[in-house]
């Protein structure tokens, strides 16, 4: 493939982006690559600025369930620009969003649209020790929440693929009421709750991790969680920006039949748009401005751009209902591979839940984040390699789960599995 105009756009943005990109791992760095410039996007693939074309895996690091500029989102979107994109002041739109997300997941009563992810993380911590009064919280080594100062300790996705899981400029301060647990292990968050339970505010956990690959929880552990929690005082916060309405429309709390106290939201609620939400039980979300006593805020939050997109991908995928096939072809993708590489004597963990899915360079079982820590990240940089160069584009590191969308067909799956096969032999 060539990639001469990405290389020279690349080159050029360096001058005025730090590091080129504006989010860390879009920059290749742990694959030892330059990035190709996307121009454009339809159903399952993508195309780059030298005319390359791939089948993509990434979707946009999970929102595009769909595929890429589905025509009822494109539609949506184009009408709604029409009628103006931002007013700082309440449609109905929100209304409506705030509405089919209460619908959907089973612990929502009440709802606060946001701006992103980290907004959503940010704010739902905010909200609990407000609603607590206590000031220390719980996280797991590997899973990500965002950027937020707090939140910075082992934190997996792009700060475990650039080696520097915890951040320069957050002061200490910061991340002292933060304690971290080992995800998968009920043991560590019983050893945090006997020193100081008293103190503890929340317990915020990706119920599936997808920021240091795709970690399904072990059986009983989200019900361990919820039932400290509920013993403790301790507001149980369920991260479903990666998983709300992917492994199913109820997200990872129907899935598992597990109600958290807050669940924090992002990804497909936008449609591919910037979109982030936070809600749960009524008592405490009461707590927010107007009503209650913890402030928060957003001009642009529950924009109506935003809210066409999102509410028409949540329509479409209520009506469509792909999850059934997601699937079957997650797990016909998933079990290929792992075939392949079984018979190619490659050591390696796959792991998948629903539509996400991750393979591991490691012969140890991937659990947690020091046992996707054994995974051989310079063997998956030459396959993501091979795998690129056949036009398959992935997440450019080891620590990051993959997705399929409604989009892919099956030509599509049996075209990866060929490179697959081809890539390994490479490899």
């Amino acid at each position: 493939m060539n990639h001469a105009t990405s290389k020279k756009l690349f080159d050029r943005a360096r001058k005025v982006i730090p590091g080129g990109v504006n989010s860390p791992v879009r920059a290749f760095r742990s694959v030892h690559l330059d990035p190709p410039f996307i121009i454009r996007g339809r159903g399952s693939r993508i195309y780059d600025v030298d005319g390359n074309e791939y089948i993509d895996y990434v979707g946009s690091w999970g929102p595009m369930i769909l595929g890429h500029a589905h025509p009822a989102v494109v539609y949506a979107v184009r009408e709604r620009v029409a009628r103006g994109a931002s007013f700082g002041a309440p449609t109905v739109l929100e209304i409506e969003m705030a509405e089919e997300l209460c619908t959907a997941l089973p612990s929502l009563e009440m709802v606060r649209m946001v701006n992103s992810g980290t907004e959503a993380t940010m704010s739902a911590i905010r909200l609990a020790r407000g609603y607590t009064n206590r000031k220390k919280i719980i996280k797991f080594a590997g899973c990500y929440h965002g950027h937020v100062d707090a939140l910075l300790i082992e934190a997996g996705s792009g700060a475990t693929t650039l080696g520097v899981p915890d951040s320069a400029g957050v002061p200490p301060e910061f991340t002292s009421n933060t304690l971290s647990a080992v995800y998968n292990d009920l043991a560590s968050v019983d050893e945090l709750i006997s020193a100081c339970g008293q103190e503890i505010a929340a317990v915020i956990v990706e119920p599936v991790a997808g920021n240091m690959g795709t970690i399904p929880p072990r059986p009983g552990f989200l019900a361990g969680l919820r039932e400290r929690c509920s013993q403790a005082g301790i507001v149980l916060i369920f991260d479903e920006v990666m998983t709300g309405f992917r492994v199913a429309y109820g997200g990872a709390q129907l899935l598992y039949e597990i109600k958290p106290d807050l669940t924090c939201l992002g990804k497909i609620i936008g449609g591919g748009l910037p979109v982030g939400a936070f809600g749960g039980r009524r008592e405490i979300m009461e707590h927010l401005a107007p009503l209650g006593p913890v402030y928060q805020a957003g001009t642009l939050s529950g924009n109506p751009l935003a809210m066409a997109a999102g509410l028409e991908t949540l329509r479409t995928l209520k009506k469509e209902n792909p999850y059934p096939q997601l699937e079957i072809n997650a797990a016909y993708l998933a079990d290929n591979i792992n075939t392949l590489l079984d018979e190619h004597d490659i050591p390696h963990c796959c792991t998948r839940v629903g539509s996400m899915l991750c393979t591991f360079f490691t012969e140890t079982a991937v659990q947690n984040y020091e046992t996707a820590k054994t995974s051989d990240c310079e063997r998956f940089a030459r396959f993501f390699s091979s795998m690129l160069k056949r036009g398959i584009y992935l997440a450019p590191s080891q620590f990051e789960a993959g997705f399929i969308s409604a989009a892919h067909s099956r030509e599509d799956l049996d075209l990866t599995l060929n490179a697959v096969k081809e890539s390994l032999s490479e490899i």
